[in-house]
């Protein structure tokens, strides 16, 4: 029988391990831009996190940046860890971590469909919901649809 997630990894022991990240109260991981895949590729090989459930990103135009999130777990372990990079708005282009979780593949296709985040290093990264002719990304706060927002 399969072990549930229902912990928190050692965020303590991580933390320990990746002196460079940060960690609040709520027991989330924030790592710098240019250390994540460094960073992923650890947790997974070191603390068995072994299991990309989600990845998503949230707009904050008032701060000028993405915050691209992701939800990973251990399946042996039966624990799960948070862990969130900042994205530049006017820049926002990341590292794909499909090289290490395969199933970031469509996720990481959506974010850049909707917010237009580009996953470097990505095998596929084209639209994935919307035509190709589509301008624009309708989940960024300041998208407009034409004729003005409803």
């Amino acid at each position: 029988m399969a072990k549930v997630v229902d912990k928190i990894a050692p965020v303590g022991e991580i933390k320990q391990k990746f002196g460079y990240i940060k960690v609040d109260e709520a027991m989330t991981v924030t790592v710098p831009r240019d250390k994540l895949l460094e960073f992923m590729q650890g947790i997974k090989d070191e603390f068995a996190l072994d299991y990309l459930t989600n990845e998503t990103a949230v707009d904050y135009p008032e701060e000028n940046k993405f915050e691209v999130v992701y939800n990973i777990n251990s399946i042996e372990k039966g624990y799960s860890l948070m862990v969130k990079t900042d994205v530049d708005r006017d820049n926002p282009v990341i590292p794909s971590v499909f090289p290490i979780w395969g199933g970031a593949n469509w996720q990481e296709r959506e974010i850049y469909d909707l917010l237009g985040i580009v996953f470097t290093g990505h095998p596929n990264l084209k639209r994935i919901l919307l035509d190709d002719q589509f301008e624009g990304h309708p989940l960024r706060k300041d998208f407009q649809w034409e004729g003005g927002r409803e």
